[in-house]
This record gives C-alpha cells, sequence and structure tokens, in this order.
C-alpha cells in the first residue's frame, strides 16, 4: 500500500469522527441539556445543533410535552376517621428544562409526594359524605397547591383530577343500604302518589258520569212529559173538534177500569163513585128507556151494581184482591154492554113488522 494513502485515510476517519462529535439533531418537542466540562452550558432547541467534541455532553433528554401521571391508591383519613384509599391522575408540562433536571432530583417523585400530603390536608378536614360530593373542590385545592410548589422545579401542574374515591367495606355496604332504603321510599312514594291520583280521576269519572246520566234522565223525563202532554192536547182537540157526546166518553171510561188493576203490586184497588153513571150512560146509549112498567133485567143488575156503588163511598178502598175487583168490574161492565145491545136489536126487530104492516094496508 502506498504510504501517502494511509495518513489520508487516517485524516477522514478523524474527520468524520469529529463531525458526528459535533453535530446534535434535537426532535421537535425535545430539549436536551448541554453540560461542558461538567457545568450547564445550555439547552438545545429542536433541529440541527453544534457543540465542541470532547467538551461538551448531553446530560438529560427531556420531553416537553403535557404528560400524564397516574398514582397509586393513597390511603387518606377524613375529618370522621374513616379511611378511604384515594386515586389521584395529574396532567402536567414541563416549561424550563434546565430547572426541571437541576433543581429536583426526581420531579414525578416529588409531585406524587406533595399530592399525598395536600389529599391529607384537603381530606382531613372533610367528612366521608363530603369528600364524595366535592371532587371539583378538592381538584382545585389541589391544582392550587402543586401549581404553587412545581413552579420552582420549571413544571406546570394543567390538570388535577380524583379518578377513585374507596372507603371501607363496611361503610360500602352502609352506603349501599341507605341508597336502597331511600330508593324504596321514594317508589313508595310515587306508588301511593300514582294510587291517589288514580283514585282521584276515577272519582272525577264517576262524578262526571252519574252528572250526565243525571241530566240524560232529566232530558228523556223532560221529552216524555212533553211528548205525553202533546198527546193528551191532541186527544183532548180531536175529542172537542168531533164533539163527541158523553155516551161515547162513559163507554172508553169503562174500557179503561180493567186496566187498573193489572199490576203484580197491587194490593187493593178504588173504585170511582161515578161508576154506576158510566154505565147507566152505556146502557142508555144502546136502545130506548125501559118500560115503566116491567124493570128489565138490565135494570136490575145496574141497580144491584148502584146499590153496591152506594155503599162504597167515592174513593173508598175494597178490601178485596185488585185482580179480583177489576176482573168482577169488568164483567159487570162487559154484561151491560151485551143486555144493551141485545135489547136495542129486539126493539129494532120488533119495530120492523108493524112498518111492514102498514105499508101493505096501505
Amino acid at each position: 500500500m502506498d504510504p501517502v494513502v494511509i495518513p489520508i485515510l487516517v485524516a477522514a476517519i478523524v474527520v468524520v469522527f469529529l463531525v458526528a462529535a459535533t453535530v446534535r439533531i434535537v426532535p421537535q418537542a425535545r430539549r436536551y441539556n448541554i453540560e461542558r466540562f461538567g457545568r450547564y452550558r445550555r439547552t438545545l432547541q429542536p433541529g440541527l445543533n453544534f457543540v465542541l467534541p470532547m467538551a461538551d455532553r448531553i446530560n438529560t433528554k427531556l420531553d416537553v410535552r403535557e404528560q400524564v401521571y397516574s398514582s397509586d391508591p393513597k390511603p387518606v383519613i377524613t375529618e370522621d376517621n374513616l379511611v378511604v384509599n384515594i386515586d389521584t391522575v395529574l396532567y402536567y408540562q414541563i416549561t424550563d428544562p434546565r430547572a426541571a433536571a437541576y433543581e429536583v432530583a426526581d420531579y414525578l417523585h416529588a409531585i406524587d409526594q406533595l399530592t399525598v400530603t395536600t389529599l391529607r390536608n384537603v381530606i382531613g378536614s372533610m367528612d366521608l359524605e363530603e369528600t364524595l360530593t366535592s371532587r371539583e373542590e378538592i381538584n382545585t385545592r389541589l391544582r392550587t397547591v402543586l401549581d404553587d410548589a412545581t413552579g420552582k422545579w420549571g413544571i406546570r401542574v394543567n390538570r388535577v383530577e380524583i379518578k377513585a374515591i374507596d372507603p371501607p367495606h363496611t361503610i360500602k355496604e352502609a352506603m349501599e343500604k341507605q341508597m336502597r332504603a331511600e330508593r324504596d321510599k321514594r317508589a313508595a312514594i310515587l306508588h301511593a302518589e300514582g294510587e291517589r291520583q288514580a283514585k282521584i280521576l276515577t272519582a272525577e269519572g264517576t262524578k262526571q258520569k252519574d252528572i250526565l246520566e243525571a241530566q240524560g234522565t232529566q232530558q228523556a223525563m223532560i221529552l216524555r212529559a212533553d211528548g205525553e202532554a202533546k198527546a193528551v192536547e191532541r186527544v183532548f182537540q180531536a175529542v172537542h173538534r168531533n164533539n163527541a157526546d158523553a155516551k161515547v166518553l162513559a163507554y172508553k171510561y169503562l174500557e179503561t177500569l180493567p186496566h187498573l188493576a193489572r199490576s203484580d203490586n197491587n194490593t187493593f184497588w178504588v173504585i170511582p163513585g161515578e161508576l154506576t153513571e158510566a154505565i147507566r150512560t152505556v146502557t142508555s146509549a144502546f136502545g130506548d128507556q125501559p118500560n115503566s112498567g116491567q124493570p128489565a133485567p138490565e135494570q136490575v143488575d145496574l141497580a144491584g151494581s148502584e146499590t153496591g156503588a152506594g155503599e162504597l163511598e167515592e174513593g173508598s178502598t175494597l178490601s178485596l184482591d185488585a185482580a179480583k175487583a177489576a176482573d168482577q168490574v169488568a164483567r159487570q161492565a162487559a154484561a151491560a154492554v151485551s143486555d144493551a145491545k141485545a135489547e136495542a136489536e129486539a126493539a129494532k126487530t120488533n119495530r120492523l113488522p108493524g112498518r111492514g104492516e102498514g105499508t101493505v094496508s096501505a
């Protein structure tokens, strides 16, 4: 090998080594602390940087992005002497790489211990119920204390969150019983309110139903009474328009009498005092007046009826059964009408031959 080539190769290797030792490339969101002969020199920023070979060295490499640190559960005693385990989550960011590297040996451990002591101070002034319901207040007080303490370390605490608060097992059981009792109470109240509302609505519906039924019955009775009044009025007008005599009215009166005793609830029957007068009127309607010498059979019956009617005062009541009384009166009326018709027919028959003889002799 040529003796000149060897020195050139050695020089090239030395140059490459010096260049590699001089150039430092720092990634984004990273900070490198440089020491020269063991003393802090400067902090390298992201990008291409040059250092003095053999004199400068990188002491620490720090990430300046926001970091998340989750601590282990720590036992804390509340004001009412109950031990609870609290987990915290810490969000922090390095703002001064030099202070983070040289002001504290282990900033994560320091933050963890500071969080525990602050939690004990804060939780020690609260009871268990207040601790469980005041997470936001605890987070705010923790963040204030940690931010003030870690400022000189070049760290900014952005947020502190309580991840979990675990009371003792016996306290959990008692809390579950209390919650269950509270839920049962609410359920009972809601059930009672529902039943009360249902009864109120049912009563309102029944009230409305009774009112509507009463109004309907009232309207029906009014309409029925109006109809009966109009019917009576029309019958009255028809009777007066046709100029019905007393004989027809008496006959209709007798036809109505049997209907008075048709009800099963009648225990007595009232016979009007003018019954004999109506029967006498019907009898005289179907024939001439009977001879004065011999009383007709119907007159005897009518007399008997009149005697019976005379014995009864007007509006008096019979002790006989209502149905029997009605049947008896109906039979008497029918017999009187039949006898009257027979007498009328006989009178007509007796008059017809006389008229014929008179015609022949003429």
